[in-house]
C-alpha cells in the first residue's frame, strides 16, 4: 500500500498555536503531529494481510487523528473503504485503487478514539494517546541519583534531570533541558529541547515547546506552552471549574464546549508573563504577548 496525506487547510482553528508553524509541526508526543500521524498510518501498512490488495492507496486528512484500531481496520478490509466523521460525514480517510476517493465504497464511521483535529486542545488528546502507550523508557541523558520515577520516560541527548524531582506517569524529555531539583510531573506529559523546568515547578498532563522556561514555583496544568515562552516566577494556569463541568472556549468566534473538564491555558510562541500571573481555565495566548506582575489572564490575549 502506498500512504497519501492530505492537507486541509484548516489551520486558523488551532490559532495561536498555528500562528508560527503548520499542523504538522504541532510537537506532539515524541516528535511532531506529521511524524506521528505517519508513523501511525506506516506501521499498519508495512502489515502483510492475506487476500488484500498492497497496490492500493491509503489517503487520511492531515488533521484527522485515527485510532490505531481504526487503521487496523481500513488497512485489513478487503474492498475500497471511506471513513468519515460527525454528523455531517466529513470524509476523513480512504483506501482506494488511486488517490481519488472511491465511487463505490464501504463506509465506515470513525470510532470514538479517533479525532478531527479542529481545535488547539486536540493536540492534548493525541498526545495523552500516544505517551500514555509508552511500553519502556529510553535515557540518553543524565538522571541523577534523588530522582523518583513511577512510570514510563524518554530523556534526550544532553538532559539532565537533578535531584528532588518526582515523576508520576510518562515523561517525554527532550534534548539539552535541564530539569529540576525539586519539580513534580505527573500524567501524560511533553518537554521539548532546551526547556528549563525548575523549582517547585509542577507540570501535569502538558506539552511544552521548545525552549520553554519556568524556573520557579508554578504550576501548568493540562496546558500547552509555545516555544520560547518564559513563566515568570508564581505563574499559575487554573484548570478546574468549581461547578464541574466542561470548560468553553472561543473558537472561530464562537464561545464552544471543549469537551474537557480539566483544561489550563493555550500559550503561543514567545509569550512572556509577569511574575504571579494567574490565568483562568480555557483561555488562549496569541505569539508575543507579555503580562504584568500579578496579572489576572481572564479572558483571551490576542493582539
Amino acid at each position: 500500500m502506498k500512504l497519501n496525506i492530505i492537507l486541509s487547510g484548516k489551520t486558523e482553528l488551532l490559532h495561536p498555536l498555528t500562528c508560527t508553524r503548520k499542523i504538522f509541526g504541532c510537537p506532539v508526543g515524541t516528535s511532531t503531529l506529521g511524524s506521528e500521524l505517519g508513523k501511525r498510518l506506516s506501521k499498519a501498512l508495512k502489515q502483510k494481510k492475506e487476500g488484500i490488495n498492497d497496490a492500493r492507496t491509503l489517503s487520511a486528512l492531515e488533521d484527522f487523528w485515527p485510532s490505531e484500531e481504526l487503521v487496523e481496520e481500513i488497512c485489513s478490509a478487503k474492498k475500497d473503504v471511506v471513513v468519515y466523521s460527525g454528523d455531517k460525514k466529513e470524509i476523513v480517510m480512504w483506501l482506494a485503487k488511486s488517490s481519488e476517493i472511491p465511487d463505490d465504497a464501504e463506509w465506515i464511521a470513525a470510532d470514538s478514539k479517533s479525532l478531527l483535529v479542529r481545535a488547539p486542545w486536540h493536540l492534548l488528546s493525541i498526545n495523552e494517546d500516544i505517551i500514555g502507550s509508552l511500553n519502556k523508557s529510553v535515557v540518553n541523558g543524565e538522571i541523577m541519583d534523588g530522582v523518583t520515577v513511577n512510570g514510563e520516560i524518554i530523556v534526550g541527548k544532553g538532559t539532565v534531570v537533578l535531584p528532588g524531582v518526582y515523576i508520576e506517569g510518562n515523561v517525554v524529555f527532550g534534548e539539552d533541558c535541564k530539569i529540576g531539583p525539586n519539580c513534580y510531573f505527573r500524567g501524560n506529559t511533553l518537554v521539548g529541547n532546551k526547556c528549563h523546568v525548575g523549582q517547585a515547578v509542577e507540570v501535569k498532563n502538558s506539552i511544552l515547546m521548545d525552549k520553554v522556561s519556568a524556573g520557579h514555583l508554578s504550576y501548568i496544568g493540562d496546558s500547552i506552552i509555545g516555544s520560547g515562552t518564559n513563566l515568570g516566577a508564581g505563574t499559575i494556569t487554573a484548570n478546574f471549574r468549581h461547578d464541574g463541568k466542561n470548560h468553553r472556549s472561543m473558537l472561530d468566534g464562537k464561545l464552544v464546549d471543549t469537551g474537557r473538564r480539566k483544561l489550563g491555558v493555550i500559550m503561543g510562541d514567545n509569550v512572556h508573563t509577569g511574575i504571579h500571573t494567574s490565568i483562568y481555565p480555557g483561555r488562549k495566548i496569541w505569539p508575543g504577548m507579555c503580562t504584568k506582575p500579578g496579572d489576572i489572564v481572564i479572558k483571551d490575549l490576542m493582539p
